[in-house]
């Protein structure tokens, strides 16, 4: 979706993201911890793979309609917004 941010100010470092099928924040507290992956496609070839990623953990929830809080190793660049993330299902508490 975006940075955390406020009227004036944005907070790079940490990243609102919308969850398939999740609409309450009872419902987002389940992904707490767990680890997202944003892959991107780059130009050049490192390791045989075109292929990159950034990883992430989501943090916490951010209002009540189930979108949640990211922090990224690396802060995620703007042209990632509504791009597609991979939710890992681990580490997993059950």
């Amino acid at each position: 979706l975006g940075y955390k941010r406020s009227k004036s100010n944005s907070y790079a470092n940490c990243t609102l993201l919308k969850l398939d099928g999740v609409r309450t924040r009872e419902d987002a507290a389940w992904y707490f911890g767990k680890r997202v992956a944003y892959v991107y496609k780059a130009k050049k070839e490192v390791k045989n793979s075109k292929f990159r990623v950034m990883w992430g953990k989501i943090r916490r929830a951010h209002g009540n309609s189930g979108v949640v809080r990211a922090k990224f190793r690396k802060n995620i660049p703007p042209r990632a917004f509504g791009a597609p993330c991979r939710v890992m299902m681990y580490p997993s508490s059950i």
